[in-house]
């Protein structure tokens, strides 16, 4: 009888218990394998839609490049990225007081919602815009909820000696996604833009199961009360600032961008402010969401810093590299301008090979050897490669670009898998949540940065020489010339994005009027696939000149961030459960820290 009460008893623990135990050697497989395919589908997410937009507004009929509708296109982009950064360090907080499984299964549950809602759009035009940018937003809380608590849920599961590999599996997987999502994007929307959205469906449902019945609350819990200040002035701050950075891109009284606009200059001013006032509360209330105290710690403060200054000169090769691709080199070689999209992810797959070789393999090395030579030396190639694609011709040999990107993806692979494996190593156990939001908010603020610092620096170089070359080069083709002129003092943005969505804009900056009373052949060429790219393909060199000498600098500052690091250190959580650096790691090591000798 007490045998057939143990079996019931077992059995009803069985159907109460996650179906490997937390101890069990297989447990930390099952953690990697459910949060590495969490991060592949936020992160694939966050740019499947990049190269998807051409076919999106095509479906939703509505003409990108129209005046007013500037602002959908960026906030398709930028409301994904910019709801991610702002939240990630608030729900990781809150991983580390309720459970880091719990806000992260949770998080599989509100992307899937999300992503559903996305491919069922019911409107068309603007109506169809403002649900799909809502919708994103709402994705973006779901993405946010898996970016926080993934990394943290990860360290808690693996030994010290074998985090480097499973964070390095990880961080592949969330940087290759971003990757991944242009050649998915790029397939999905030559046959329908519903199915971008939804592929996420069906890894939603099984990762929304898979997570509520395989993971465990391991991490140390650190009840606390919630900093609603903290949260209230991080989150008005951070999205006015990048709210302003967003409209900063856009045309405004005359002028090729919006920086002097009183809107624009109010977000970056009251954002900055609201920041600065938020960082002298944390250092005031009990229970900060924003740990300022980790900065103290060498390790957590160096990596962050690399990884942010990283992320926003990633953030802008990816942007470059599709204007580059869809814009001008793929039409210049005889594709046509709607299947550029496909085209430009298959073109960039050896950036993600070589990404996905080099990142697990310097996360494994990285547990034996520490993450700076790894982390500082991929950084070191990632700006040679930026040099060779700063001396590329536009129109240029592919082998070549080719060997540059792939170089590009190695460094990056070398450095991301290490710097995220120093800085979770770095704090205690009761602050992974927290340290894991704050390292995602680095990352997140600078990927959506990017995006303002880069298409910023390319409108420039447009500016100074892209209104007379298409004055002329209209001009050539029997366009009149008032008509020219007024089409080369356009603001450049609009050619930015027509480039960058993979269109030829003649067609609609001219209209049917002007292209009707030219003759056939002139027409012909205008509309063609060669003129547009040449046209650009000058001054759009002169702005990648300015834009990649920005992204050597940024990175060079990185690496020098990464070698800032010190030796390797892992805290050692038997000691106490503070922020200062405990005792020397295995093998005689002390860790270092900011202010310690």
């Amino acid at each position: 009888m007490a045998t057939e009460v143990q079996t019931e008893a077992t059995g009803d623990r069985r159907r109460r218990q996650p179906k490997v135990a937390a101890d069990s050697p297989r447990y930390p497989w099952v953690a990697l394998s459910n949060t590495t395919l969490g991060m592949l589908m936020a992160t694939i997410n966050s740019s499947i839609v990049l190269i998807s937009l051409p076919a999106i507004f095509r479906g939703i009929h509505l003409d990108p490049l129209a005046p007013g509708n500037v602002s959908y296109l960026l906030w398709m982009l930028m409301g994904f990225l910019l709801v991610t950064a702002v939240l990630v360090v608030s729900l990781g907080r809150l991983g580390d007081i309720y459970g880091r499984v719990r806000i992260y299964s949770l998080g599989f549950v509100v992307f899937t919602v999300a992503s559903v809602a996305l491919a069922v759009d019911p409107l068309a035009g603007g109506g169809g815009a403002l649900w799909l940018i809502l919708w994103r937003v709402v994705q973006g809380v779901g993405a946010a909820m898996i970016f926080a608590n993934s990394t943290a849920i990860l360290t808690d599961a693996f030994p010290a000696d074998r985090r480097g590999m499973a964070l390095g599996i990880n961080q592949v997987a969330a940087i290759a996604g971003s990757f991944l999502g242009l050649i998915l994007g790029g397939l999905l929307s030559e046959v329908d833009w519903r199915l971008v959205f939804l592929v996420s469906i069906p890894f939603g449902i099984a990762g929304t199961i898979w997570s509520y019945t395989s993971l465990h609350e391991q991490g140390r819990r650190a009840p606390a009360r919630i900093d609603w200040w903290g949260n209230l002035l991080f989150a008005v701050g951070l999205t006015a600032l990048l709210a302003a950075i967003t409209y900063g891109i856009q045309p405004y009284g005359g002028h090729d961008m919006g920086w002097t606009s009183p809107w624009v200059l109010s977000g970056l001013i009251g954002g900055v402010a609201l920041l600065v006032v938020f960082c002298l509360v944390e250092t005031r209330v009990q229970d900060p969401m924003f740990d300022l105290a980790l900065f103290k710690i060498r390790a957590f403060t160096a990596g962050n810093l690399a990884g942010w200054l990283s992320a926003i000169a990633r953030g802008g090769l990816q942007f470059i590299l599709i204007i580059w691709l869809q814009g001008i080199w793929l039409p210049l070689h005889g594709f046509s301008y709607e299947s550029t999209p496909l085209w430009a992810g298959i073109y960039l797959v050896p950036l993600t090979a070589a990404f996905l070789v080099a990142g697990p393999l310097a996360g494994a090395l990285s547990d034996r050897h520490g993450a700076r030579a790894f982390a500082t030396g991929g950084l070191l190639l990632v700006a040679v490669s930026f040099l060779g694609l700063l001396l590329l011709p536009t129109d240029f040999p592919y082998w070549l670009f080719a060997v540059l990107i792939a170089l590009n993806g190695i460094g990056s692979g070398l450095f991301s898998s290490p710097n995220a494996t120093a800085i979770m190593n770095s704090v205690p156990a009761n602050r992974r949540g927290a340290a894991a939001g704050m390292r995602g908010t680095f990352f997140n603020s600078g990927s959506s940065l990017s995006i303002g610092i880069f298409f910023s620096l390319m409108i420039v170089g447009l500016a100074s020489s892209l209104p007379q070359t298409m004055t002329a080069g209209l001009q050539a083709h029997g366009v009149p010339a008032g008509v020219a002129q007024a089409v080369g003092q356009a603001p450049p943005v609009a050619t930015l994005f027509a480039a960058f969505l993979g269109f030829n804009p003649i067609q609609t900056l001219l209209g049917p009027q002007v292209l009707g009373s030219l003759p056939s052949a002139d027409r012909a060429v205008l509309t063609g696939k060669q003129f547009f790219p040449q046209l650009i393909s000058g001054p759009f060199h002169q702005g990648l000149v300015i834009v990649f000498t920005l992204a050597i600098v940024m990175t060079l500052v990185s690496a020098a961030a990464s070698l800032m690091r010190g030796r390797k250190y892992v805290h050692d959580d038997g000691a106490d459960a503070s922020v200062a650096p405990a005792g020397p790691v295995p093998g005689g090591r002390v860790p270092d820290s900011i202010g310690a000798t």
